[in-house]
Protein backbone atom coordinates (compact mmCIF):
# COMPACT_ATOMS: atom_id res chain seq x y z
CA UNK A 1 0.00 0.00 0.00
CA UNK A 2 2.75 2.50 0.89
CA UNK A 3 4.45 1.90 -2.48
CA UNK A 4 1.18 2.52 -4.34
CA UNK A 5 0.74 5.79 -2.46
CA UNK A 6 4.30 6.80 -3.34
CA UNK A 7 3.69 5.88 -6.99
CA UNK A 8 0.63 8.15 -7.14
CA UNK A 9 2.51 11.06 -5.56
CA UNK A 10 5.43 10.46 -7.93
CA UNK A 11 3.07 10.52 -10.94
CA UNK A 12 1.68 13.85 -9.75
CA UNK A 13 5.17 15.28 -9.29
CA UNK A 14 6.27 13.98 -12.71
CA UNK A 15 3.34 15.73 -14.41
CA UNK A 16 4.27 18.99 -12.72
CA UNK A 17 7.96 18.49 -13.63
CA UNK A 18 6.92 18.27 -17.29
CA UNK A 19 5.07 21.58 -16.90
CA UNK A 20 8.03 23.15 -15.13
CA UNK A 21 10.37 22.32 -18.00
CA UNK A 22 8.04 23.68 -20.71
CA UNK A 23 8.90 27.35 -21.32
CA UNK A 24 6.10 27.76 -23.88
CA UNK A 25 3.59 26.55 -21.28
CA UNK A 26 4.95 29.05 -18.74
CA UNK A 27 4.51 31.79 -21.35
CA UNK A 28 0.87 30.78 -21.93
CA UNK A 29 0.22 30.97 -18.18
CA UNK A 30 1.79 34.45 -18.12
CA UNK A 31 -0.33 35.47 -21.11
CA UNK A 32 -3.45 34.23 -19.25
CA UNK A 33 -2.47 36.30 -16.20
CA UNK A 34 -2.12 39.42 -18.37
CA UNK A 35 -5.46 38.88 -20.11
CA UNK A 36 -7.34 38.27 -16.86
CA UNK A 37 -5.64 41.21 -15.13
CA UNK A 38 -6.65 43.48 -18.02
CA UNK A 39 -10.23 42.17 -17.98
CA UNK A 40 -10.61 43.03 -14.31
CA UNK A 41 -8.95 46.44 -14.81
CA UNK A 42 -11.47 47.30 -17.53
CA UNK A 43 -14.48 46.26 -15.44
CA UNK A 44 -15.02 42.91 -17.11
CA UNK A 45 -15.57 39.53 -15.48
CA UNK A 46 -14.09 36.04 -15.57
CA UNK A 47 -16.51 33.14 -16.02
CA UNK A 48 -15.61 29.51 -15.42
CA UNK A 49 -17.18 26.30 -16.70
CA UNK A 50 -16.55 22.59 -16.33
CA UNK A 51 -18.27 19.25 -15.74
CA UNK A 52 -18.03 16.92 -12.74
CA UNK A 53 -14.72 17.36 -10.93
CA UNK A 54 -13.83 20.13 -13.37
CA UNK A 55 -17.03 21.97 -12.36
CA UNK A 56 -15.88 21.75 -8.75
CA UNK A 57 -12.48 23.10 -9.79
CA UNK A 58 -14.16 25.89 -11.79
CA UNK A 59 -16.20 26.87 -8.75
CA UNK A 60 -13.11 26.74 -6.52
CA UNK A 61 -11.12 29.05 -8.81
CA UNK A 62 -13.99 31.50 -9.28
CA UNK A 63 -14.22 31.76 -5.49
CA UNK A 64 -10.50 32.59 -5.26
CA UNK A 65 -11.22 35.74 -7.31
CA UNK A 66 -14.63 36.71 -5.91
CA UNK A 67 -13.62 35.88 -2.34
CA UNK A 68 -9.91 36.31 -1.72
CA UNK A 69 -6.67 34.55 -2.40
CA UNK A 70 -3.85 35.96 -0.25
CA UNK A 71 -4.92 39.55 0.24
CA UNK A 72 -7.84 41.19 1.96
CA UNK A 73 -9.11 43.18 -1.00
CA UNK A 74 -12.26 44.02 -2.92
CA UNK A 75 -14.10 41.16 -4.59
CA UNK A 76 -13.34 40.53 -8.24
CA UNK A 77 -16.20 39.72 -10.64
CA UNK A 78 -15.81 35.98 -11.22
CA UNK A 79 -18.36 33.18 -11.26
CA UNK A 80 -18.74 29.53 -12.17
CA UNK A 81 -21.55 29.24 -14.68
CA UNK A 82 -23.06 26.05 -13.26
CA UNK A 83 -23.98 27.35 -9.81
CA UNK A 84 -27.62 28.24 -10.56
CA UNK A 85 -29.18 24.78 -10.43
CA UNK A 86 -32.66 25.99 -11.42
CA UNK A 87 -31.23 27.49 -14.59
CA UNK A 88 -29.01 24.47 -15.22
CA UNK A 89 -31.76 21.89 -14.88
CA UNK A 90 -34.33 23.95 -16.82
CA UNK A 91 -32.05 24.53 -19.82
CA UNK A 92 -30.72 20.96 -19.78
CA UNK A 93 -34.31 19.68 -19.69
CA UNK A 94 -35.90 22.15 -22.12
CA UNK A 95 -33.06 22.42 -24.62
CA UNK A 96 -29.96 20.27 -24.09
CA UNK A 97 -27.13 19.84 -21.62
CA UNK A 98 -24.86 20.85 -24.48
CA UNK A 99 -26.13 24.45 -24.36
CA UNK A 100 -26.13 25.11 -20.61
CA UNK A 101 -23.04 27.33 -20.79
CA UNK A 102 -23.50 28.90 -24.22
CA UNK A 103 -27.05 30.02 -23.47
CA UNK A 104 -26.04 31.64 -20.18
CA UNK A 105 -23.05 33.26 -21.85
CA UNK A 106 -25.40 34.77 -24.46
CA UNK A 107 -27.26 36.40 -21.58
CA UNK A 108 -24.46 37.67 -19.37
CA UNK A 109 -21.25 37.65 -21.41
CA UNK A 110 -19.92 40.88 -22.89
CA UNK A 111 -16.96 41.81 -25.01
CA UNK A 112 -13.80 41.91 -22.90
CA UNK A 113 -14.88 39.15 -20.50
CA UNK A 114 -12.84 35.96 -20.15
CA UNK A 115 -14.25 32.42 -20.16
CA UNK A 116 -12.12 29.66 -18.66
CA UNK A 117 -13.20 26.14 -19.58
CA UNK A 118 -11.86 23.14 -17.68
CA UNK A 119 -12.11 19.74 -19.37
CA UNK A 120 -9.66 16.88 -18.93
CA UNK A 121 -10.54 15.49 -22.37
CA UNK A 122 -10.92 18.86 -24.05
CA UNK A 123 -14.04 17.53 -25.75
CA UNK A 124 -16.90 18.77 -23.55
CA UNK A 125 -19.65 19.84 -25.95
CA UNK A 126 -21.13 22.38 -23.55
CA UNK A 127 -17.77 24.15 -23.18
CA UNK A 128 -17.10 24.02 -26.93
CA UNK A 129 -20.50 25.66 -27.51
CA UNK A 130 -19.69 28.31 -24.91
CA UNK A 131 -16.37 29.00 -26.65
CA UNK A 132 -18.24 29.49 -29.94
CA UNK A 133 -20.55 32.08 -28.34
CA UNK A 134 -17.53 33.70 -26.73
CA UNK A 135 -15.77 34.02 -30.08
CA UNK A 136 -18.84 35.69 -31.61
CA UNK A 137 -19.11 38.08 -28.64
CA UNK A 138 -15.46 39.14 -28.31
CA UNK A 139 -14.84 37.15 -25.14
CA UNK A 140 -11.37 35.64 -24.66
CA UNK A 141 -11.31 31.88 -24.06
CA UNK A 142 -8.78 29.93 -22.01
CA UNK A 143 -8.91 26.13 -22.01
CA UNK A 144 -7.43 23.92 -19.29
CA UNK A 145 -7.28 20.40 -20.69
CA UNK A 146 -5.24 17.21 -20.77
CA UNK A 147 -2.32 16.52 -23.11
CA UNK A 148 -4.08 16.47 -26.48
CA UNK A 149 -6.24 19.52 -25.88
CA UNK A 150 -9.07 17.67 -27.59
CA UNK A 151 -11.44 19.73 -29.71
CA UNK A 152 -10.93 22.70 -27.39
CA UNK A 153 -7.36 23.00 -28.72
CA UNK A 154 -8.64 24.65 -31.90
CA UNK A 155 -11.58 26.43 -30.25
CA UNK A 156 -9.76 28.53 -27.63
CA UNK A 157 -7.52 31.57 -27.59
CA UNK A 158 -5.09 30.10 -25.03
CA UNK A 159 -4.56 26.39 -24.46
CA UNK A 160 -3.18 25.20 -21.12
CA UNK A 161 -2.94 21.47 -21.87
CA UNK A 162 -1.46 19.48 -19.01
CA UNK A 163 0.92 16.81 -20.36
CA UNK A 164 -1.00 13.81 -19.04
CA UNK A 165 -3.84 11.50 -20.00
CA UNK A 166 -4.64 10.60 -16.38
CA UNK A 167 -7.69 12.53 -15.14
CA UNK A 168 -6.62 12.92 -11.47
CA UNK A 169 -3.14 14.15 -12.47
CA UNK A 170 -4.68 16.59 -14.97
CA UNK A 171 -7.12 17.96 -12.39
CA UNK A 172 -4.39 18.34 -9.77
CA UNK A 173 -2.41 20.39 -12.27
CA UNK A 174 -5.46 22.46 -13.24
CA UNK A 175 -5.83 23.58 -9.62
CA UNK A 176 -2.11 24.37 -9.40
CA UNK A 177 -2.25 26.40 -12.64
CA UNK A 178 -5.42 28.14 -11.45
CA UNK A 179 -3.79 29.03 -8.13
CA UNK A 180 -0.76 30.45 -9.96
CA UNK A 181 -3.03 32.59 -12.12
CA UNK A 182 -5.06 33.77 -9.10
CA UNK A 183 -1.95 34.66 -7.13
CA UNK A 184 -0.34 36.63 -9.96
CA UNK A 185 -3.54 38.41 -11.01
CA UNK A 186 -4.15 39.43 -7.38
CA UNK A 187 -0.57 40.70 -7.11
CA UNK A 188 -0.97 42.69 -10.35
CA UNK A 189 -4.17 44.34 -9.19
CA UNK A 190 -3.44 44.90 -5.50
Amino acid sequence: MNQKIKDIITASINTKQLLLSDDAFMQRIAQSVDIITNAFKTGNKVLFCGNGGSAADAQHLAAEFSGRFYKNRKALPAEALHCNTSYLTAVANDYSYDVIYSRLLEGIGVKGDVVIGLSTSGNSANILNAFEVAKQTGITTIALTGASGGKMKDACDILLNVPSGDTPRIQESHIMIGHIICELVEANLF
